[in-house]
This record gives structure tokens, sequence and C-alpha cells, in this order.
């Protein structure tokens, strides 16, 4: 199984015409999950192509209103064309507070267009499917209480066709059982352990999405090995004191994390207009040569 990216938004707080402000879609086997919600994100879903279908988890990095103010025009258009969609928005217990309130100034207190649930976060497991599981772990930006998510596949071993032909496995159910590690029976009375048929183990694949950032100290090993590691860049290296100032990161200090973290490709997003893009990837590249910068838009597969 893979994870579908599509970058919504890529804004600093101040979009641009180009940029619109912060979201991320990521879509796994049957599900779909919207990483922030930045004003103008349900437009963004319909000129993607993704559109408004099966938007049932909501995750949010933190509280600041360029990664949440596009959630009540998403509510209420959902509401108008009669969604069945049953929306969990996940985030920190500040970050929900502000939601809350958001949500009850327009449909008033404990109200909101659609049904709703609020789960808070803490480190660790956020939910599990099928497909894949989501963990959280936190993230030091501008006193928020912020957070960054892991998304990983387990690792899987795959069925040998010459195995199965050789001992004559049928096609069916059946070998949906030896794929799931359960030994089965023939109709010659032979029964077929797992280990006859199956290959060596996989790697599954890890995904990870960091938001705002004012530090890249103790972010290593939450990202080690990603396969994907999505970060904002908001700033130059030679403005890394305003970086400070503002709670954010460089380019560089970006890239360095993904060259010391054994990541496989990075992904810089958040950026600001008072640079351009070239400046950014030139700057990252220098520390880790596999990194791209998202515009709207942008589809990527892991």
């Amino acid at each position: 199984m893979t994870f579908k990216l599509i970058f919504l938004g890529t804004s600093a707080s101040v979009p641009s015409a180009e940029r619109n402000h912060p979201a991320l879609l990521v879509e796994a086997g049957s599900q779909r999950v919207l990483v922030d919600c930045g004003e103008g994100t349900q437009r963004q879903l319909l000129r993607s192509g993704a559109g408004f279908r099966r938007l049932d988890r909501l995750l949010l990095t933190h509280a600041h209103f360029d990664h949440v103010l596009g959630i009540p025009g998403l509510f209420s258009t959902l509401r108008l064309r009669q969604s069945k969609n049953h929306v969990t928005i996940y985030g920190s217990a500040d970050t929900l507070d502000v939601v809350a309130r958001m949500l009850a100034g327009l449909w008033g207190e404990g109200r909101a267009p659609i049904p709703l649930q609020l789960v808070p976060l803490a480190p660790g497991r956020v939910f599990e499917v099928d497909e894949f599981t989501v963990d959280c772990f936190q993230v030091r930006h501008r006193d928020t209480d912020s957070y960054g998510f892991v998304f990983e596949t387990p690792a899987r071993r795959h069925l040998r066709s010459d195995r199965l032909a050789a001992l004559g496995v049928p096609d069916g159910p059946i070998r949906k059982d030896l794929a799931e590690g359960r030994s089965i029976s023939l109709p010659d009375g032979r029964t077929i352990a797992p280990e006859a048929v199956l290959g060596p183990p996989e790697a599954g694949k890890k995904l990870v999405i960091v938001g705002d950032a004012e530090t890249t100290d103790g972010l290593a090993d939450k990202v080690s090995g990603a396969d994907l590691l999505v970060i904002e860049a908001t700033f130059l290296q030679r403005d890394a004191a305003m970086a400070r100032d503002y709670g954010h990161l460089t380019a560089a200090e970006a890239a360095s994390l993904a060259a010391t973290s054994d990541v496989k490709q990075l992904v810089l997003t958040h950026i600001s207009g008072r640079y351009y893009d070239e400046e950014i990837l030139a700057e990252a590249v220098q520390a880790f040569a596999n990194s791209l910068i998202a515009t709207d838009f942008t589809t990527l597969t892991v």
C-alpha cells in the first residue's frame, strides 16, 4: 500500500497568488486524512480534483489561524452538500479549544453544522486502521501546543507465486489466509503453512509530517528512517535570527535534519513569499540532495 499526498496549500502565514494557506491531503487505501485546514482549503480540494468525499479525519498541527481558519467554510459546504461525513478532529487541547470557540461563534455553543468529534492528542498513537497507523509527537513552535504526525504501514511478506504453483495452491480465499499468516488445508489432505509460500519481509512505509517548528532539536528520532519527510522551511539561513524571532526553521536546518536522520526524501513547505523557490532549494540541496519544494497541487506517492 502507498501514501498519496496532495498539497492543497503551501504558503507561510501570508498567502500569495500562487500559494494557499497550509493544508495537505493524505490518501491511503480507503482512507483520506486532511492535515491542517487553512483558509480556502475547500476551494483547493475542488481545484485539485480531490473533492469532498470521505473527509472524515482532520489532523491539526497547531492552532495558528493560517492552519485552521478554513474549517468553518469547509464544514458549511459539507452541510450544504448534505454530506454524510462524521468528522473527527485531532489536535492538542489548546488547538481544539480554538476550534470549538470558532465554531461556537458561528453556530452556537457546542454546535457544529455537521456531526463532529474533537479528540485531544497526547504523544503516541492517534488512530489505526487496517492499512496503516498514525502516531503523533510534540513539536516546539512559539509557545503553542504543536504536534507532528507519523504515518506508517506495517512490514509485509508477499506470497511467492512460484511456491504457490509448485504446491498446487488454488486461487481464492485460501491464499488470503496464507498471506495473513494462517495455515490452510487442501482437498487432498495436505496442510500448507504460511512459511512455505511467503517471501522475506518487506519494510513498511513511513511518512512524517511536521508543521511549524522553531527548532529541529528532539525531532531526529521521530523522523528517523522516513521514506518522506514534509517540514516547513520559512526562512533562509541568512535570516536565521529572524527565523528564531518568528519561531520557524530555515531551509538549511530542515535539510540538515533530513541528512542526519536517514530520511529518503525531503519536501519543504510553508514557503515565504520573501524568497524565490530557487534560493530555498539551492540552500536545502547543499545539505540534502534529495530535497524538493512543494507547490500547491504537488502530488507525491510514497
